[in-house]
């Protein structure tokens, strides 16, 4: 009692084509992306630091010029993890220009927290 080959359901994992208008419009699927959780904490861990350092070395200044204080800048870690250290370097140092306080130690320590970092992709 041997069934041939032909005779065994099949299992098949392309759509048959359908005729007409429907054939000619392909639905769109989502695209979900999966955040690794230890990147984003750390990702936040970051910005949170650089928020309390930029707080601490402008802070002095801003009490002094209470009137003209110009704000703490903004840096951007994803501006940073696009180029090489040497302009990570010179980036810092340019937004850090104006502050009174020495600045070395903090770019240090934050380039240094850089690297390993990985960019988180952004949903467009």
């Amino acid at each position: 009692m041997a069934t041939k080959s032909r005779d065994l359901p099949r299992v098949t994992f392309q759509a048959p084509e359908k005729s007409g208008e429907e054939s000619s419009h392909k639905k769109l699927g989502k695209l979900t992306v999966k955040y690794n959780r230890k990147d984003l904490q750390r990702w936040l861990d970051l910005e949170e630091w650089i928020d309390a350092q930029l707080q601490e070395l402008y802070q002095y200044q801003l009490q002094e010029e209470a009137d003209t204080a110009t704000p703490e800048p903004e840096i951007d870690i994803e501006d940073l993890l696009e180029v090489s250290n040497e302009e990570q370097k010179s980036k810092l140092q340019e937004i850090l220009h104006e502050c009174s306080r020495p600045t070395e130690d903090f770019i240090t320590e934050l380039l240094s927290r850089l690297q390993g970092l990985r960019k988180i992709p952004q949903r467009k």
